[in-house]
């Protein structure tokens, strides 16, 4: 699905250099469940956010799907971003001011979808995440663990082919981090590609394969192995 190929990224200032990433190569197939792990401050967001296509590469290449993403501009990164990118965030990013249900469908309105079909959509997603019977609550009125169960739904309403989770479960406690995570491991189980960072070895326990870095570069991978 995508291929990170001696990808550098370098943040000047007028007195410092900072390597975020150095060189790194990572190859994530469709339907993996990957979690990345490293100290902070060791490029892990970064990384995300290259995938994601929300910043760019100083040096290498990045393939997603038959793309080299490296080399588009952003109008172009922007229309493949939307047709196969989901984000989720720790802090949630909902809109206080729309309930719960015209906060998923937001994330269809950049897309040639009629108004029913929008409907429709995020009915489904809602029951899917089991967040229907807030459909007309604000934000303010949920638990965080509701509120990540929003965030989950507004990320997959599009059908998008690759969720990118940053540190998602970071703002829970350890009943509803877990809630969240059996709804991620539910959605790859679905063929959903996933690539999460986070904190925590349990968390990371529910992918199939996790990358740590240190220092803006890869150090070891390893496979959980088949339960």
């Amino acid at each position: 699905m995508l291929k990170l190929h001696n990808l550098s990224k370098v943040y000047r200032t007028d007195e410092v250099e900072t390597v975020a990433l150095n060189e790194v190569n990572i190859e994530i197939e469709k339907g993996e469940f990957v979690a990345i792990m490293g100290p902070s401050g060791c490029g892990k967001s970064t990384l995300l956010n290259i995938i994601g296509m929300l910043d760019t590469p100083a040096s290498g290449q990045y393939h997603f799907g038959n793309q080299e993403i490296s080399s588009l501009n952003e109008s172009k990164l922007s229309k493949v971003r939307k047709h196969n990118v989901g984000f989720i965030f720790q802090s949630f990013n909902l809109i206080d001011e729309l309930s719960v249900e015209e906060n998923i469908e937001l994330a269809l309105l950049y897309h040639e979808i009629p108004a029913s079909e929008r409907k429709e959509r995020v009915r489904k997603v809602m029951d899917k995440v089991g967040i229907a019977h807030r459909a007309k609550h604000m934000p303010g009125q949920l638990s965080g663990g509701q509120q990540q169960r929003v965030a989950v739904a507004r990320a997959v309403v599009g059908n998008q082919s690759l969720i990118l989770a940053d540190e998602p479960t970071g703002n829970l406690d350890s009943a509803h981090g877990q809630e969240v995570m059996e709804m991620l491991q539910a959605l790859n189980e679905e063929g959903t590609t996933i690539v999460m960072v986070t904190h925590s070895a349990a968390h990371a326990d529910y992918a199939r394969r996790t990358i740590n870095l240190f220092d803006g570069q890869v150090v070891t991978e390893s496979l959980r192995a088949a339960s």
